[in-house]
């Protein structure tokens, strides 16, 4: 209990320093109970930041982060490596889903405590989003048309690393008497090590623990704070515009929605849904998630029909981007990582984040999970960032105004990127920018979309928030244990910075917990790499199930 109290106000202490800005030092001071045990933690953050986001010029003019480099070599070799089971297995994933392999006498077989599809619409609520689609629009403008076929590749290889993750993160979860789950990456990692002698189980217990500090700390702030951060102040620009307040640049001015109480709004929605666990939270993801697919693509269809008669440039101009890219620093190679990298960024592969979500699913089979989730980069990446700059796409041929937008980006792509409000990962100062553009895409066939854009930035905010707690509770409770007081403990704290979210000026936060988030990747993929011949054994068994009529097929 003592623990859990003191690192309760150790991270209130460490946030607070953080919004001293926006709330006042004297505020600030008042709940910094152990400011002085963390003084020092901006040096620290800085030299995080600097270890996870290392950047390499691999070009002139191109620097990539070497944690992408990571992420990328890993996804195309363990798709070579499973015999590309996100092409053999896709057809089965589906099915899965539809609920074809569900005994009707026995339900969903197993322990566990959701659904194949309640699994994947969490999953899925955790990474698509505003931020996600305005990354769309900023890898266009600085990485070129050719970026497109490259978001594509990424989601791609993408749905064979989600494959390993939740392959895992069931295999090796943690399962009660009471019916109740707990896995992901924090899991898999101490436990599939300890299966490797003693100096390895050491060092799983450690890499365990450090990834679900990471996971508990990164949840807080780009899985939390960002959110409503930017769910309030599109809901500020809308209300604005509504009641014809002041403009700035053609843009609305911020400051006449109440912060705070838009910031205390969302955490008792929030908590209200959470404070029931993962049950809770999937009645409401599995709702939401498809209601805001159907709604985004029936209005980006619309666009490319509208615009259906630039799909042949469109097109010729990505598969010459592909391979030119000219315009584009460092040429193809800089359009790739360019692309690359926001599709990550996007569906989060390689994180082990959505292994935590599907390790709750209820199945008697390892691998299920693991074709179930690899649709996730295929809906998240290849559907909706593919859809979403098809609009743009076609939108900047057809409007020489959004085309100069890009160009724009593009000029400005160094500053972009390297702009302290630019955060890798929680999409910062240039999805900002890249949410204005593809609003104006949309804007050209419907000039209301800053309207129904505010109502699914609240959407995709509130769905990623409780997905994020999810994840953020299984890795505190990692560390403090599964009781009633640690798991209340961290609800209650999520949601206080789901306000402070909403007012703060979050520079240094974000900044913190992305890189807690991104580092983690690296314990994840060492382990998948260790314990990568455990999921092709595990897959090679089930198909063999499947053949032999031991796994059977009801409808």
């Amino acid at each position: 209990m003592a623990k859990v109290y003191f690192l309760f106000l150790a991270i209130i202490s460490f946030f607070t320093n953080g919004i001293g800005a926006a709330v006042g030092e004297q505020q600030a001071a008042q709940v910094g109970l152990l400011r002085s045990f963390i003084d020092n933690f901006a040096s620290i953050s800085a030299k995080m930041e600097y270890f996870v986001f290392y950047k390499w010029e691999i070009a002139q003019g191109v620097e990539i982060r070497i944690v992408i480099a990571w992420l990328i070599i890993a996804s195309v070799w363990f798709t070579i490596y499973m015999g590309f089971i996100n092409l053999r297995g896709f057809k089965h994933a589906v099915e899965l889903i539809q609920g074809k392999y569900i005994n009707p006498d026995k339900n969903l077989g197993g322990k566990g405590e959701v659904s194949p599809f309640q699994a994947l619409t969490a999953a899925l609520s955790g990474t698509v989003g505003i931020g996600a689609i305005g990354g769309t629009a900023i890898a266009i403008g600085i990485g070129g048309m050719g970026a497109i076929f490259w978001i594509f590749m990424a989601g791609f290889f993408g749905m064979t690393m989600k494959f390993m993750e939740c392959t895992l993160g069931v295999k090796y979860r943690n399962e009660y008497e009471n019916g109740r789950v707990s896995g992901g990456p924090m899991y898999y990692i101490s436990k599939g090590f300890a299966e490797y002698g003693y100096f390895m189980a050491n060092l799983g217990k450690l890499f365990g623990m450090l990834y679900a500090i990471g996971i508990a700390i990164g949840a807080l702030s780009i899985g939390n704070m960002f959110q409503s951060n930017q769910a309030y102040k599109q809901l500020n620009q809308v209300y604005t515009l509504m009641t014809d307040g002041p403009m700035t640049n053609g843009v609305a001015n911020i400051g006449n929605l109440n912060p705070w109480l838009i910031g205390s709004i969302f955490g008792v929605i929030v908590f209200a849904v959470i404070i029931g666990g993962i049950k809770s939270i999937v009645k409401v993801t599995e709702k939401i998630v498809p209601f805001m697919a159907v709604l985004f693509l029936t209005f980006a269809v619309i666009v490319i029909i509208y615009n259906i008669k630039y799909i042949p440039q469109t097109f010729a101009e990505i598969f010459t981007g592909v391979f030119t890219a000219k315009g584009v620093a460092g040429g193809a190679v800089g359009c790739l990582m360019i692309a690359f990298q926001r599709a990550i960024f996007s569906n989060e592969a390689g994180i082990g984040s959505a292994s935590v979500a599907h390790s709750a699913v209820k199945t008697e089979h390892p691998p299920t999970e693991g074709f179930v989730a690899l649709l996730e980069p295929f809906f998240g990446t290849i559907i909706i960032l593919f859809i979403s700059a098809l609009v743009i796409g076609t939108s900047q041929i057809a409007d020489p105004s959004i085309r100069e937008t890009l160009d724009l980006v593009r000029e400005n792509a160094f500053n972009i990127l390297n702009n302290p409000d630019y955060i890798p990962g929680s999409n910062g100062a240039g999805d900002i920018k890249g949410i204005v553009i593809a609003s104006n895409a949309f804007e050209r066939v419907f000039p209301w979309f800053p309207y129904p854009l505010a109502i699914a930035a609240c959407l995709f905010a509130f769905s990623t928030m409780i997905a994020w707690a999810y994840y953020g509770l299984k890795g505190w409770t990692y560390v403090f244990g599964e009781s009633m007081i640690s798991e209340v403990s961290y609800k209650l704290l999520y949601c206080i910075f789901i306000v402070v979210g909403a007012v703060a000026s979050l520079k240094s936060v974000l900044s913190f917990g992305d890189a807690m988030t991104y580092f983690i990747c690296i314990p994840n993929i060492i382990a998948i790499y260790l314990l990568g011949p455990k999921v092709k054994r595990e897959a090679s068994i089930y198909f063999t199930k499947i053949k032999s009529g031991e796994i059977k097929k009801y409808s």
